[in-house]
């Protein structure tokens, strides 16, 4: 595998760069205090192809993968504007649907999620359960031609400007009597679907949910896949939401590096610029080389994803979340402390930034649930629970 992007994905990253630099971080400061969703840049992303850069070409998409729908979120990231629900909608969502729907629900979902006309939202952490899969409780079961919903979920992304929401439930084997995930799309008006916002410590246009689905009926095509094989399609769509949540990070972290080298090498104290003392340098160049050793590992894991490599994606999406999560968070605290009490100024837009990347520590999946697997898969580690 090579490490060194081509021509196609330099021009990809130079494009996606160019519709940033037009909205930047200014315009997502406006977004949040206005209370809205940046809809204009999603529209615009759309309208160019970036947000459905990895869906099959016959639905509407651009026929890539995820190195290429990662570049597009990187880039906007590092251009201070990233779009949140592109780690939902096309990659998770349309992952998804592309991979394992049946034709019909390909041709109903997947060209507006391409095309950013439509937007799906993802549902699995609950209250208890937390994202661990098997203590899901939200179940399904069937009465005649229908689905039955009913459970809860938390921290749900967006899901009031979203058309639809995928939902990892649970549904009983008529053969063993065990319960196994299964993914239904619930659409917004669904009797019985109720929403409410989570109050959230966090400048971002994504709102927050909490999710409660009482006796929701659903037709039977709501299904998406086979019934028997939901830990598959499961892990299907939470790979590329490990790479998305990387190129998220990285993104940020590019934006908060980049204007703390900008004001490094301005910002002159005892007749030299402050970027000329190792104690200012050296972390900052230490971000510059953990923000591209995590890079590398993301491209790693969108090869492997896109080469259909579910378990090898499955090793490399973790690490990379990991890694990018880790030097985001080191960037943007070493940005604020470069630009002292500036970091901190709204003039400068990196405060805000100081919550959100903590965020990617944490979800989709916590660093330490991360370490389980890869003391578990990877070195064969025994486990304690």
């Amino acid at each position: 595998m090579s490490f060194i992007e081509s021509q196609e994905h330099r021009d990809l990253r130079a494009a996606v760069a160019a519709l940033g630099k037009r909205y930047g971080r200014d315009y997502v400061t406006e977004v949040v205090r206005d209370g809205r969703y940046p809809d204009e840049l999603w529209a615009e992303a759309g309208e160019l192809g970036y947000l459905g850069v990895n869906l099959p070409e016959e639905y509407g998409g651009g026929g890539r993968g995820m190195a290429e729908l990662a570049i597009v979120l990187e880039e906007l990231g590092a251009a201070g504007c990233p779009l949140l629900m592109m780690v939902v909608s096309p990659a998770i969502c349309g992952t998804v649907i592309a991979r394992f729907g049946t034709e019909a629900q390909k041709r109903k979902w997947l060209p507006g999620i391409a095309a950013g006309t439509y937007r799906m939202a993802f549902g699995i952490t609950e209250p208890e359960a937390g994202s661990n899969s098997h203590r899901i409780t939200t179940t399904a079961r069937r009465e005649g031609s229908e689905w039955v919903l009913n459970g809860r979920k938390v921290f749900i992304s967006g899901v009031d400007i979203a058309d639809a929401t995928l939902i990892v439930g649970r549904t009983e084997d008529e053969r063993t009597g065990k319960l196994k995930p299964c993914l239904f799309v619930v659409e917004r008006d669904a009797p019985g679907f109720l929403k409410a916002p989570i109050p959230m410590e966090l400048a971002a246009p994504e709102k927050q949910f909490e999710l409660t689905f009482d006796q929701v009926r659903l037709p039977e095509d709501a299904l998406v896949g086979d019934e028997d094989a939901g830990l598959l399609q499961l892990f299907a769509g939470l790979n590329p939401e490990r790479i998305m949540t990387a190129a998220f990070a990285l993104g940020m972290a590019r934006y908060a590096l980049a204007r703390a080298v900008d004001y490094a090498r301005t910002r002159t104290v005892w007749r030299e610029p402050i970027g000329a003392h190792q104690a200012v340098a050296h972390p900052l160049a230490q971000s510059h080389i953990e923000i591209e050793l995590a890079r590398l590992m993301m491209l790693k894991a969108a090869h492997l994803c896109d080469a259909g490599d579910d378990m090898g994606a499955g090793e490399a999406a973790n690490m990379a979340k990991y890694a990018a999560a880790d030097a985001a968070v080191r960037a943007v605290d070493q940005a604020v402390h470069t630009l002292g009490g500036n970091g901190l100024a709204s003039e400068y837009g990196l405060a805000p930034l100081l919550t959100a990347v903590r965020v990617t520590r944490i979800a989709p999946v916590s660093r330490e649930m991360i370490l389980n697997y890869v003391s578990h898969t990877t070195l064969g580690l025994p486990k304690s629970y």
